[in-house]
């Protein structure tokens, strides 16, 4: 197996949660608004395509800055 350097772990984390949530809401989106019509998977793919270009960089910039909130409000061990 493959394993990246830890200098790229933001960024694959980034990659990462960007298709496992555009994936999946994508999905949803398009089904609730158009239903298993026959070109779903031209409008999903699009939909997916256009989420994607506009969620990996912003969860590229946002992540480490809603990670340090996050930490505020939760109780370190110790």
């Amino acid at each position: 197996m493959v394993r990246l350097s830890s200098r790229y772990s933001h960024l694959a984390f980034s990659v990462v949660m960007a298709l496992v949530m555009v994936t999946l809401m994508t999905f949803v989106v398009t089904w609730t608004n158009v239903g298993f019509v026959p070109d779903f998977l031209t409008r999903w793919g699009h939909a997916w395509l256009v989420a994607y270009s506009v969620a990996l960089p912003v969860i590229y910039v946002f992540a480490p800055r809603v990670r340090r909130l996050v930490m505020r409000f939760v109780d370190q061990p110790g």
